[in-house]
């Protein structure tokens, strides 16, 4: 026995050896394979592209047999998920199996005669009170203990926590499971691979979108199988996503926005306001990019996910934003934060308080910084403002009185001849009001936000514009480029999607590996996160 364990050593140590000398390093490959904090397995990595092509070869062998399918989907995602964040996948394991305990328990309350709502409020209280205490140790520990440090005299030595990534967006996930059961909106899975399926399905899972259990549940159970229209259009998001985040948002991130929050008092007021758009414009490419290859990943699957943005620059107003930006958190919040605290069915300032406090949550959600709060707090104060001005000030319209066809009276609305103008102007003013928020959860401390305005009012330096715009045109070309195809109206947009997903297949692969070229082109050397992954 020993003899037959010392020849398979020594073939192993010349196999490795052979490989080496055709330039194969075998004990490099283990090593990507394995979690290593520094190399996250991203969505914009060599490595999940190779992964990511080999799975979906088995994904698509294994397609007549469910069960299989779903455990295999299932292993990927919490590989996927233990390559990001290390042994927190155990995190992630435990909170499926107690949602899917808990789901059963509160699927059984129904039946009972006596006590049915109290025991599944208790159930509801214990799922979002686990959920809490989660986000409370991992995320928010830290700040905490940094808080009391500052504002008492006791000096508590911080304790090095591991953030698990996504956190916030799984444990949302898991409490709209629960609270969705309560409100008798779903059934609660019976077969356990269901609901651990849709916790850990991979492309939302690190930052989003925020994808409900009665919206992917039922697609789960019915096996789905991607169709061609599927397919073109999951190709066509993942190329928007890669030149939204590798091309246009890294490539301002790295070369101009970094610099000027590092430093705001080295630069003059213009590049400062110049730096609040750019992060502005980067934010929305970083997110938004990942959202589209995370819903382009999951319609290749067979799996549609609902928006998460639309068009967010074209909003004429704060509120008009928030029903654009990030769809899939901003309704979550509207759904079980805003609507419980008595939404708008109580008196209008409380209706105010309750807008102003469910923007403060959402900002806190954010991650583990008063900043958060803070720019949760300012884009509340923004949509209290402006439901307080628009019941003050009641839209007018002119009207007019015409016959129809049908012999008919109507009264139509006449558009006034300054509403383009009036559109405009509230597109450009509300696009500033949400940059200057935007500085807020940029910058590190508000004494940074204090320079940047103190720059801008003080030392403001329009002469420098011109110069700028030589020194870093093409900076000004992406930024401009990722505004302007923001921008562009969808009588445009629309027959430029329906044209590729008409193509040839061989051409869409084409034009997927001319956009991954383009962004290793122009990438630096690191590999640069998304934004969201620290959420």
């Amino acid at each position: 026995m020993e003899h037959i364990a010392t020849r398979l050593s020594e073939l192993y140590n010349s196999l490795l050896s052979d490989l080496d000398d055709i330039g194969i390093d075998v004990t490099g490959i283990g090593e990507q394979l394995v979690y290593d904090s520094r190399q996250p397995l991203l969505f914009n990595t060599g490595l999940f592209i190779v992964l990511f092509a080999m799975f979906m070869i088995l994904y698509r062998m294994l397609r007549p047999w469910r069960a299989a399918r779903m455990i295999f989907t299932i292993a990927f995602s919490i590989y996927f998920y233990y390559k990001a964040s290390g042994e927190c996948c155990l995190i992630l394991i435990g909170v499926a199996l107690s949602d899917y305990l808990l789901g059963l328990c509160m699927q059984k309350a129904r039946t009972l005669t006596r006590r049915r709502i109290t025991v599944m409020r208790t159930i509801v209280t214990l799922n979002v009170t686990v959920n809490i205490c989660l986000l409370a140790y991992f995320k928010y520990f830290g700040l905490m203990i940094e808080t009391i440090n500052s504002f008492f005299t006791a000096h508590i030595d911080p304790i090095n926590v591991i953030l698990p990534a996504g956190i916030s967006f799984f444990t949302f996930r898991s409490i709209s499971y629960i609270v969705d059961i309560y409100r008798g909106q779903i059934q609660a899975c019976r077969n356990p691979l269901d609901y651990l399926f849709f916790l850990t399905f991979f492309p939302p899972l690190l930052a989003g979108p925020v994808v409900r259990a009665k919206d992917m549940l039922p697609q789960i159970k019915s096996n789905p199988v991607p169709s061609r229209d599927m397919t073109s259009e999951g190709i066509y998001l993942i190329i928007l996503g890669i030149i939204k985040k590798m091309v246009i948002a890294d490539f301002i991130s790295g070369n101009f926005v970094d610099r000027v929050f590092d430093n705001p008092a080295l630069y003059s007021g213009f590049e400062n306001l110049m730096a609040s758009i750019g992060f502005t414009i980067q934010l929305y490419c970083d997110f938004a990019g990942y959202s589209d290859i995370a819903i382009g990943i999951a319609l290749l699957l067979g799996y549609r996910f609902k928006e998460n943005f639309n068009a967010p620059f074209k909003a004429s107003n704060p509120t008009e934003f928030w029903h654009r930006w990030h769809i899939s958190l901003s309704t979550w919040l509207r759904d079980y934060i805003y609507i419980p605290l008595g939404g708008n069915r109580c008196s209008r300032p409380r209706a105010y308080f309750n807008q102003f406090a469910t923007m403060v949550i959402g900002g806190f959600w954010h991650g583990a910084s008063w900043m958060y709060v803070i720019w949760g707090a300012a884009h509340g104060t923004l949509l209290v403002i402006h439901k307080m001005l628009r019941n003050a000030i009641p839209a007018t319209s002119a009207t007019e009185t015409v016959v129809t066809e049908s012999g008919e009276i109507e009264v139509v609305t006449v558009p006034s001849r300054f509403a383009p103008v009036t559109k405009c102007f509230n597109m450009v003013f509300t696009f500033l009001l949400i940059a200057a928020a935007f500085m807020l959860f940029r910058a590190r401390s508000l004494d940074e936000v204090g320079m940047m305005w103190h720059q801008m009012i003080f030392d403001f330096h329009l002469s420098v514009a011109p110069e700028f715009i030589s020194s870093y045109l093409t900076i000004v070309l992406a930024m401009a480029a990722g505004y302007i195809v923001h921008m562009l109206p969808t009588k445009i947009t629309d027959p430029l999607k329906q044209g590729f997903m008409n193509a040839p297949v061989i051409l869409q692969a084409l034009l997927l590996a001319i956009a991954l070229f383009i962004a290793i082109q122009v990438r630096s050397s690191d590999i640069v996160p998304f934004i969201y992954l620290q959420y």
